[in-house]
């Protein structure tokens, strides 16, 4: 999830507006960029399996090296008209395209879009795009820590669809309206003929202080057995100073417990991150979290009382050259039932992990 732009602009203390385009040149539109970020993540339950449980999407293999993300991206921009087409692979693209068919599996980003207006920023976009909702993304140098937050790994990632959006002149505020195909799709789900909505409000008062709001309503069953969901993500980001900044998250859900239900199934999630950059090359970052789905609307377990489940995650990141990130990290969940499994293949209610990684961008 995903806000890149937002983070970059707060963490390096620009003054610049997070909604800018990116610079470009009428003699030169086209402009080409990649990122690669290769990890080792150990859980120290050691499971038979592989793969992490089923609720992490980001870095889910374990005990090996391997690579979260890989990706070439072609840029397209002149005042009027914008196109963005990106490529990629890695663990976390088969976790999170895993129901989409054939080379789509492989499409990170493929959007255009026309400016709708001669005086005022308003644009037309349609196609695959990252998601409005949250303020982490799959790009991890982006991201204050090297692991998603629960919050980010259970909601979408990318959507697709067509939106409508406004900047004002001074880039204080950002208004978005979506129309999309479901709850993080490229192909609709067969049967379902409801396309799903949102909305994306960015307020900047202060070049320290950026407050988002953004919604999801739709279902992501077919017609038959349609459960309406209807979804809300806030945050808001702080640079106290150069040095010192925070998030502060909350999201919630609702879907119908089934079709034409008055009763529904609630989850949500609160998170708060601070950072501490200590020059341009070190920066060390805290993470306290927790997420409550006790219905297993979101994320499916087999314990009684579902998904309850604090985290708490130290990580640290040196920037070897300015393009090359060496990042590492300690997490661990604790749910109030046992639900990882262990080298025995047995349930405990504790998961700890650390993960390396190093990111280059070019």
């Amino acid at each position: 999830m995903k806000k890149l732009t937002l983070l970059t602009s707060l963490v390096l203390g620009s003054t610049t507006s997070i909604f800018a385009q990116e610079d470009t040149t009428k003699n030169n539109p086209l402009s080409f960029n990649g990122y690669v970020e290769a990890y080792y993540m150990r859980d120290f339950n050691n499971p038979l399996g592989n793969t992490r449980p089923g609720f992490v999407y980001s870095h889910n293999r374990n005990n090996e090296v391997n690579i979260n993300l890989a990706l070439l991206k072609a840029t397209y921009n002149t005042e009027n008209t914008r196109a963005n087409v990106t490529l990629a692979t890695g663990t976390y693209m088969n976790a999170n395209y895993a129901a989409e068919p054939g080379v789509l599996k492989n499409i990170y980003e493929a959007n255009a879009g026309v400016r709708i207006s001669k005086k005022h920023n308003l644009w037309i976009d349609a196609g695959i795009f990252s998601s409005h909702l949250g303020f982490e993304s799959a790009i991890g140098k982006d991201n204050w820590t090297v692991t998603r937050s629960l919050f980010a790994d259970n909601s979408p990632y990318f959507e697709t669809g067509a939106k409508i959006s406004y900047t004002s002149a001074s880039g204080k505020l950002f208004l978005s309206g979506l129309v999309l195909n479901g709850w993080q799709r490229i192909q609709r789900v067969d049967g379902n003929s409801l396309p799903a909505f949102g909305h994306q409000l960015v307020y900047k008062p202060t070049d320290n202080l950026t407050i988002n709001s953004g919604s999801f309503i739709g279902s992501d069953k077919a017609d038959s057995v349609r459960q309406m969901r209807y979804f809300h993500n806030l945050y808001a980001i702080y640079q106290l100073n150069r040095q010192v900044g925070f998030t502060v998250g909350f999201d919630i859900g609702a879907e119908q417990k089934e079709k034409g239900s008055s009763k529904y199934n609630v989850w949500y999630t609160p998170v708060l991150i601070a950072r501490y950059t200590g020059s341009d090359k070190f920066s060390l970052t805290a993470r306290g979290e927790y997420y409550q789905d006790k219905k297993g609307v979101i994320i499916s377990t087999e314990a009684k009382n579902g998904f309850q489940t604090f985290g708490y995650s130290l990580n640290a990141d040196y920037a070897i050259l300015p393009n090359v990130l060496w990042r590492t990290e300690i997490r661990k969940l604790t749910n109030k039932e046992a639900i990882f499994l262990n080298r025995n293949n047995s349930l405990v209610k504790n998961s700890t992990t650390a993960v390396m990684a190093l990111t280059v961008s070019f």
